[in-house]
């Protein structure tokens, strides 16, 4: 693993993840969420001399990680758009995705970007920092039960009421700029044992908002399905309930809501095989060296 990968983000059950793409020589791959490149990486160092692999990612730091290599190709979007780009370079069906739903750790670390609340700074949380909605402008503009649904749904915080009331009194007397304000109003909201974990919903709920994430993730889950040959690999990496509650629906029934369509002798009709019907999830080890990863799940489908 190279310093760049490291710094920006240490890919999470690397091994596991592209062991369930059952690579094939001459197959074309797509890593739908191509941050420091390390899942990318292995995929290329193992994969054939005649298979492609199409990398996304909408992030323009992500931009400073390319892999130098002619099977390679970066595609700088947001991976909702997987079969229009797929199109642009001429292909119609793909041998497998490879989706890491996590958040680099390079956003959490980059106190310019308002992804924690360990830093100061402006609160933006935007992956692509050409888009236009800042988690401030959310913040600032949401009436009072926009706001609380978007923390109960995103963060799935009990108190999502009281801190919307809270938020919209407060920005009456000064609109909020930067982590800091933000902090100084949410905080007295939570005790100190309970703080960083409370926090890290909220932060969860507004950082999705921003970025549209359950929608991009949801269509980029059935353009996965469409793209996808028969025998082909989905091999998909969640880190919370929300998402992770998708993919197995999506997996299992064929639709993210999870509603089963069942032909004459009661079996489901879906369009999946599961590789893994229990949920893979981290060692100890890679926990102990990748905090981070302890909240991973991921789950490998085959196209039928």
């Amino acid at each position: 693993m190279n310093e760049t990968e490291q710094t920006y983000h240490v890919p999470v059950l690397l091994q596991e993840s592209i062991c369930g793409l059952n690579l094939q020589d001459g197959g074309i791959y797509v890593d739908v969420t191509f941050g420091g490149g390390g899942h990318s990486r292995e995929i290329l160092r193992r994969m054939g001399k005649e298979s492609r692999l199409f990398s996304f990612d909408q992030d323009e730091d992500a931009e400073r990680n390319i892999v130098n290599d002619s099977r390679f190709t970066f595609v700088r979007s947001n991976f909702r758009y997987l079969r229009n780009f797929l199109r642009y370079y001429g292909v119609e069906e793909v041998d497998g995705i490879l989706a890491d739903l996590g958040v680099s750790s390079h956003h959490f670390d980059d106190s310019e970007r308002g992804f924690s609340f360990r830093f100061d700074g402006k609160l933006d949380m935007r992956m692509n920092r050409r888009a236009g909605m800042t988690a401030a402008d959310v913040v600032n503009t949401y009436d009072e039960e926009r706001l609380a649904d978007v923390f109960y749904l995103y963060g799935e915080l009990k108190n999502s009421r009281k801190l919307a009331n809270v938020l919209v009194k407060a920005r009456a007397r000064k609109p909020f700029d930067t982590i800091g304000d933000f902090l100084e109003v949410v905080k007295p909201l939570y005790g100190r044992e309970r703080e960083k974990k409370e926090l890290a919903k909220v932060f969860q709920a507004l950082r999705i908002e921003v970025n549209e994430e359950m929608q991009a993730l949801k269509e980029m889950l059935y353009a996965a399905t469409e793209a996808l040959k028969p025998g082909g690999r989905l091999v998909v990496i969640t880190y919370h309930s929300l998402e992770d509650r998708m993919v197995k629906n999506l997996m299992k029934t064929g639709n993210i809501e999870g509603k089963a369509d069942q032909d004459f002798y009661g079996n489901v009709k879906t369009p999946f095989r599961l590789i893994n019907n229990k949920v893979i999830v981290p060692a100890n080890e890679e926990i102990l060296r990748n905090p981070r990863s302890r909240s991973a799940k991921l789950r490998i489908a085959e196209k039928k």
